[in-house]
C-alpha cells in the first residue's frame, strides 16, 4: 500500500511505531489549523524558506546519533538524510553564539567578547549592525523569531521586532521556568518573561514552553502561503537549558537511567525531537518542504552538572576545550545536491550570515566586511570549504592565568589573556580556557556531586597549548612544547585580530531594570535620551579603560572587574 513520506519516514511506519498520531498531538497542536492534505508543491523559482532551529546547552553526546541513552530519532533521520557537519563550532556560552548568528562578526567585532549579556544591563547587540533577519527582510522574506532572544533588552530598539522581525513570541533572557515564565537574576530579583511582539504575553502562562514554541511555529506555516513569499522562522529553543522540567510522561521512558538528571535531560531533549517532527509535518502539509531549507544548531556545549554530556570530548559549556565550542549541526532540505553524508568541513556559527543571504538571492555586498563565509557549496555539493580560520574569542576581562606572561608569548602576546584561536588542523588556547577534565556520561546516580569536587578545582599549570585537532579531537596531547614554530604563528594571528577588536560592552547592572519597578516583567526600562546619555559616558570609560589596560598588572584588579563572571549557572 502506498504511503506519503514524512521527512524519510513513512506515516504508516511512525503509526505503527506509535510515534505518530495526529490525534495525539495536542502538546504541541494547532489551534484552529486548517484541514490541509500534504502538498509538496514547488514555488517557481523563488528563494528557499528557511527554518534555523537552535537548542540550549544541547552537548556534543546528546543526541541520538552520538548517544547511547538519548533516544531522538527524528532528529537522527534528518540528519542521516540531510548533511551531518561534524566539523562544526559555536561559541561557549548562549549571547555569543546568537550575536555571532544574528550579526556574522566575531565576539571582538561587536563589543561582546566577554560573558551573557545580564537581565539588568544596559547592553544589548550593537545598532551599527545590520542583522541577519533585516538583510532577509531586504530581500523580501517574511521574517518570524520565536523563543529565547538573549540578546539584550534594555530598550525598545533592542527587541527582536526592532532588529529585523516581523513576529516575536518568547523570552528577551537568559533562561526561565518552562511553565511560569518566571526568570531570576538572583533570588530576589525575579519577573515575568515572556513576550508576544513588545508586550507581554501574560495568557500563556501556564503552557510548557517547548509546545508553546512549537504551536506558534505550526501557526506561522499555516497562515502563511508558501507561493507568494519566502519564509525565515528562527526557533530558538528554551529546553535544555535549566531548569530541567517537562511533563511526566517524557520521563517515563527512560526510567532505566539511575541519574535523575540525566534522566530529565533526555526526556526534554524527546520533546525537541517531537516538536522537530510536528514542524516537518507542517512544512509537509503545507506545501514548504520541496522548497526548504532546515538548519538544527546547538548554541554552546552541554553543563554536566545538569544533566548534559560532550563525551568524549574535552571540557563542557562556558569553556574554550573542544566541549565547549564543537557544536551539533546539520542541514536537512531537498535543494542539497550531495545528501546523506557526514561533512568534515568546517564551519562555524558566523559563517550562517553569508550563507543564508546567499540562498536567498543577495549577492556579495550585502555581506561585506562579515566575518562569517559562504559555506552552502561545501555543505550541498562536498566542495572545499572557504573557511580556514576561527577566531574562538579573546575575552580581556576574563580572570587572568596566573601563570601566564608575555615572556611566555614569545615578546608578542600575554598568554595570561584568555583566547582561542584554530587554524587549519592547529588549535591554540592561551589564559585560562575553563574547566578542562574529560567527563563522563552522567550514569550514577549522584553523579557529578563527588567526582566533580575531586577534579573541578584543578587549576591549569600552564597557560598555553596547542593541539592537532584534526588527528587529536579530545585534546589529550598538548604540543606546545614540540611545536614552538606554530605557536608562535598563532599567537600572531590573535595579535592581529586584537588589532581589530573593538572596546568590551559590559556595563555595571543598572537597578531601574528591577521587574518590580515595570510591572512584575522584565523588558525595557530605559527610554532613547537616557540611552543616548549612557552610551556617550560608557564609551568614554572604555576608551579611557583600554588605555589603562596596558599600565595595569595586578590581578587584583581585573579580578574586581570580574564580579559578575560567568557561574557554573549561566
Amino acid at each position: 500500500m502506498a504511503t506519503t513520506t514524512l521527512t524519510g519516514f513513512s506515516v504508516m511506519s511512525l503509526l505503527s511505531l506509535g510515534y505518530l498520531s495526529w490525534d495525539l498531538m495536542s502538546p504541541n497542536q494547532v489551534e484552529n489549523e486548517p484541514d490541509q492534505t500534504f502538498s509538496d508543491r514547488s514555488p517557481v523559482q523563488q528563494p528557499p524558506h528557511i527554518i534555523f532551529i537552535m537548542t540550549d546547552d544541547q552537548g556534543f553526546n546528546d543526541i541520538g546519533y552520538h548517544s547511547s541513552d538519548i533516544r531522538t530519532p527524528v532528529l537522527d533521520k534528518l540528519a542521516a538524510d540531510g548533511v551531518k557537519l561534524e566539523n562544526y563550532y559555536v561559541q561557549p556560552i548562549c549571547t555569543p553564539s546568537r550575536s555571532q548568528l544574528i550579526t556574522g562578526r566575531y565576539q571582538i567585532h561587536t563589543g561582546l567578547q566577554h560573558s551573557i549579556i545580564r537581565p539588568r544591563q544596559p547592553n544589548c547587540l550593537p545598532f551599527d549592525q545590520v542583522t541577519l533577519p533585516q538583510r532577509l527582510q531586504q530581500l523580501g522574506y517574511s521574517t518570524h523569531m520565536v523563543g529565547k532572544w538573549h540578546l539584550g533588552f534594555y530598550k525598545k530598539e533592542c527587541l527582536p521586532t526592532r532588529r529585523g522581525f516581523d513576529t516575536y513570541l518568547g523570552s528577551l533572557t537568559g533562561s526561565m521556568n518552562y511553565y511560569t515564565y518566571e526568570s531570576c537574576d538572583g533570588p530576589s530579583l525575579c519577573g515575568f518573561d515572556l513576550h508576544e511582539g513588545e508586550l507581554v504575553a501574560w495568557r500563556h502562562r501556564g503552557k510548557y514552553s517547548t509546545h508553546l514554541y512549537t504551536q506558534r511555529v505550526r501557526k506561522i506555516l499555516a497562515a502563511h502561503d508558501p507561493l507568494s513569499q519566502p519564509l525565515f522562522i528562527f526557533l530558538s529553543f528554551q529546553a535544555v537549558h535549566t531548569p530541567l522540567q517537562c511533563p511526566q510522561e517524557y520521563i517515563h521512558p527512560y526510567k532505566e537511567l539511575q541519574n535523575v538528571a540525566r534522566r530529565k535531560y533526555a526526556a526534554m531533549v524527546s520533546i525537541v525531537d517531537e516538536a522537530v517532527r510536528n514542524i516537518t509535518y507542517a512544512l509537509r502539509k503545507y506545501g514548504y518542504y520541496q522548497n526548504s531549507v532546515l538548519i538544527f544548531s546547538t548554541d554552546n556545549g552541554g553543563q554536566p552538572l545538569s544533566g548534559g554530556s560532550n563525551w568524549p570530548l574535552r571540557g563542557r559549556k562556558g569553556t574554550y576545550w573542544e566541549g565547549g565550542v564543537r557544536g551539533l549541526g546539520f542541514v536537512h532540505s531537498p535543494l542539497l545536491r550531495k545528501k546523506r553524508r557526514v561533512s568534515k568541513a568546517l564551519v562555524h556559527i558566523t559563517d550562517w550570515y553569508p550563507t543564508l543571504v546567499g540562498l536567498a538571492g543577495g549577492n556579495e555586498s550585502l555581506t561585506e566586511g562579515v566575518d562569517g563565509h559562504n559555506v552552502w557549496a561545501a555543505i550541498s555539493e562536498g566542495k572545499e570549504s572557504p573557511r580556514f580560520e576561527i577566531l574562538h574569542n579573546i575575552d580581556p576581562l576574563y580572570n587572568y592565568a596566573r601563570t601566564g606572561s608575555l615572556q611566555k608569548g614569545f615578546g608578542i602576546w600575554n598568554t595570561a589573556i584568555q583566547a582561542s584561536i584554530r587554524a587549519g588542523d592547529w588549535k591554540l588556547l592561551t589564559g585560562d580556557p575553563g574547566y578542562g577534565d574529560w567527563i563522563p556520561p552522567p550514569i550514577l546516580p549522584d553523579f557529578p556531586r563527588e567526582y566533580w569536587s575531586l577534579e573541578r578545582h584543578i587549576k591549569p599549570r600552564k597557560s598555553v597549548w596547542l593541539f592537532n585537532v584534526s588527528g587529536d579531537p579530545y585534546e589529550r596531547f598538548d604540543l606546545s612544547e614540540q611545536r614552538p614554530d606554530v605557536v608562535k604563528e598563532l599567537l600572531a594571528r590573535l595579535v592581529y585580530y586584537n588589532r581589530t577588536a573593538v572596546p568590551v560592552r559590559y556595563p555595571s547592572e543598572d537597578p531601574e531594570a528591577d521587574p518590580q519597578l515595570n510591572g512584575g516583567a522584565w523588558g525595557p526600562w530605559m527610554g532613547d535620551e537616557e540611552e543616548e546619555n549612557w552610551a556617550t559616558v560608557y564609551k568614554k570609560e572604555n576608551m579611557e579603560w583600554k588605555r589603562k589596560f596596558k599600565m595595569l598588572k595586578s590581578r587584583s584588579f581585573f579580578r574586581r572587574l570580574n564580579t559578575r563572571m560567568m557561574s557554573n549557572k549561566i
